[in-house]
């Protein structure tokens, strides 16, 4: 799997999918995240579509006094909102990639989100430094 420039990536070649959820959820709140919201696709495609998946989740991420900074910025930057972190199982490992806040966030026409922008993503990529 390639890494794109909308994803922080990393693969996690000897940690269980299990226990890349507990590490990454741990390292979010290390850094002011909570975890909002918790898609589990292989459950979903299951129960909606008969489809087997690999499994996969989606972590819908907040830390709560950046967000109240975005949004005193730019009222509708609730669209963007939340970060959103995958794990993922692979045939080795597991690969969690979280979304790219600069290259989410670079539909914002609103040079004042800069400093922003830069807390969210130099959190990120510790919560990703330290997996």
């Amino acid at each position: 799997m390639s890494n794109p420039s909308y994803a922080l990536t990393k693969h996690l070649a000897s940690t269980t999918f299990d226990d890349a959820i507990e590490v990454v959820t741990s390292g979010l709140k290390s850094e002011g995240f909570g975890v909002l919201t918790e898609v589990d696709i292989k459950k979903t495609f299951k129960a909606k579509l008969d489809v087997d998946f690999r499994r996969y989740v989606i972590l819908g991420a907040c830390n709560p006094k950046l967000a109240l900074q975005a949004l005193e910025g730019e009222p509708l930057v609730g669209l963007l909102l939340p970060c959103n972190v995958v794990v993922a199982e692979e045939d080795e490992g597991t690969t969690v990639s979280i979304i790219n806040p600069r290259t989410m966030f670079s539909v914002v026409e609103n040079t004042e989100m800069g400093p922003v922008v830069d807390e969210v993503e130099a959190k990120l990529s510790r919560v990703l430094e330290r997996l």
